[in-house]
């Protein structure tokens, strides 16, 4: 299959020269604009999740012999999680080279960390099954960088966390409201507020609900142990 300039070029950016380009096609294809003729990335973002896991977690047990499973979760998490792979996406302009629906054009699908996290997953998906898992975890290790060696040995996301802070407390869980949304269709912004059983609470502001809720579950968190001090 011929592939389109920016696709072309896109090729380039990731460090691998697709055999059969039917399958970086299918891996920017959102489901907004899949159809029968034309097969989105869905199937390949559920494999490629799979991918990456395997990846990072051979990576982790490599750069830390002597790590429990306990102290490898958390950090494992970390690289394999939505956030991080839209990170990634985005240090490569996936959002640029997209296929989607009007709707989700117009709405600005091409920024949104769900959809970024995805197709990144769909794309380490396609260079697996387009040249095996070898060529994959090159392009993953590469892309992912020094990322691997950075991550926080205790790096537990902020809901995470802020769960575990509650339960030792005998408190249930936090509970996430979204209290507000502001801004244009095409980059919102969203204000959520975490609050604990005993009336504790924290908003913070993101363009999206799951980084908004990360943030105001961080706030709370730090204002938590700041009090404990």
């Amino acid at each position: 299959m011929r592939l389109s300039a920016d696709l072309k070029a896109f090729q380039i950016r990731i460090g691998h020269e697709f055999r059969r380009g039917e399958l970086l096609v299918r891996a920017v294809t959102h489901s907004s604009i899949g159809s029968a003729t034309r097969p989105d990335n869905q199937r390949l973002e559920f494999l490629g999740d799979r991918v990456l896991g395997l990846v990072m977690a051979e990576a982790l047990l490599a750069a830390d012999p002597d790590a429990s499973e306990g102290q490898l979760a958390p950090r494992f998490n970390a690289l394999v999680r939505k956030e991080t792979c839209a990170e990634v996406a985005r240090s490569l302009g996936l959002g640029d080279v997209l296929k989607l629906g009007r709707s989700e054009m117009l709405s600005g699908g091409r920024r949104k960390e769900a959809l970024l996290g995805d197709a990144m997953e769909a794309v380490i998906a396609a260079v697996y099954q387009d040249a095996g898992f070898e060529a994959a975890r090159v392009l993953v290790l590469r892309l992912w960088g020094d990322r691997i060696g950075r991550v926080d040995p205790d790096a537990r996301d902020a809901k995470t966390a802020l769960q575990e802070w509650a339960q030792a407390r005998g408190m249930p869980p936090p509970a996430y409201t979204e209290t507000g949304r502001s801004g244009p269709d095409h980059q919102p912004l969203f204000t959520v507020e975490a609050r604990l059983a005993d009336g504790q609470h924290e908003a913070a502001q993101a363009g999206s609900k799951r980084a908004a809720e990360q943030a105001a579950a961080g706030a709370l968190l730090k204002r938590l142990e700041a009090g404990n001090d």
